[in-house]
């Protein structure tokens, strides 16, 4: 089934103005979604504001918007303040600067549209989207929408065009607001770690190896419940929080990869170096186990020097 289009727009690049249409990037039928029911007769309830003050239910046309600038003080707006200060709807999706496809940091990124062409713009459309990916550069645009002027990023996106909105640098917690003390990493375990990592590499990231394990059962208990069948729904076993040696965590989680043999591949330089891992890992070296010895054996070679003597 063809895509429809929500919206149409243009992009202003230059002095060259690219008739464009947007798409939602979303699957809308793909998410479950629940309604909020009267227990007795199975009704769909209505949302309703009520005044915690007086206990009465407001009707929309007695509410009015404002904004807290101190605890429980407010200064009020009318919907003609509000849509006075509303930036000018406009279709112009203007580009302002090209910048480096790794210089966008991902934390900035918000809702995704897909832009395709319209009213024969397709040379001018595949001109865009072809220089960007020779360039490696992406787009850098601002347009008004809902009253908002949005911020977004244009990049190359299989044959076409995908649009980013992205957040306001004000708009986005940095980083250094989180509480992370320091720690020491041991060169052993950082060599168990890579080694990890290089074993999970792939090339590239293809969502189509995942599927929600939480959606798909949910499906078949929705679906086990229209048929009037029994569903027992036990909750989740909490997991146990106790302190593991980040060494042993490491190798059993080489261990469980394919292809590993039983008890975990060790790096090279681990299995060239025990004491040197015994160094890192602040334990003594570690010594292969001796065989137990075996009785039919010894009493083989005790017969032996018996009858040389």
């Amino acid at each position: 089934m063809a895509a429809r289009p929500i919206s149409t727009g243009y992009i202003s690049f230059g002095l060259v103005n690219i008739p464009v249409k947007l798409y939602t990037t979303g699957e809308s039928s793909a998410s479950i979604s629940f309604n909020m029911l009267h227990r007795k007769c199975k009704t769909r309830l209505k949302q309703q504001y009520i005044c915690p003050t007086d206990g009465e239910i407001v009707p929309r046309d007695d509410m009015v918007k404002g904004y807290e600038f101190a605890k429980d003080q407010y200064v009020l707006f009318t919907t003609e303040e509000l849509k006075a200060i509303e930036e000018e709807r406009s279709k112009n999706i203007e580009i302002t600067e090209f910048v480096p496809a790794d210089k966008v940091d991902a934390v900035y990124f918000e809702g995704a549209y897909y832009l395709g062409p319209d009213k024969a713009s397709e040379r001018a459309y595949h001109l865009l989207a072809e220089v960007m990916r020779q360039t490696k550069l992406l787009a850098i645009a601002r347009h008004a929408s809902r009253g908002k002027q949005i911020l977004v990023l244009i990049r190359p996106e299989g044959p076409g065009l995908l649009m980013q909105q992205l957040r306001y640098s004000d708009e986005v917690k940095p980083v250094s607001d989180l509480e992370i003390p320091e720690a020491e990493l041991k060169e052993a375990e950082l060599k168990l770690a890579m080694q990890f990592v290089q074993q999970l590499a792939q090339p590239e990231f293809r969502a189509d190896r995942y599927e929600d394990a939480v959606k798909k059962r949910l499906m078949e208990i929705i679906k086990a419940k229209i048929a009037g069948e029994s569903v027992t729904i036990a909750p989740p076993e909490e997991p146990e929080a106790k302190v593991i040696d980040l060494m042993e965590a490491l190798k059993a989680s080489l261990a469980q990869l394919p292809g590993q043999p039983a008890g975990g591949a060790p790096p090279p330089a681990e299995a060239s170096s025990g004491a040197s891992e015994a160094a890192a890992s602040g334990g003594e070296e570690r010594r292969p186990p001796q065989r137990s010895p075996n009785r039919k054996e010894e009493a083989a070679k005790g017969k032996k020097r018996a009858s040389k003597s």
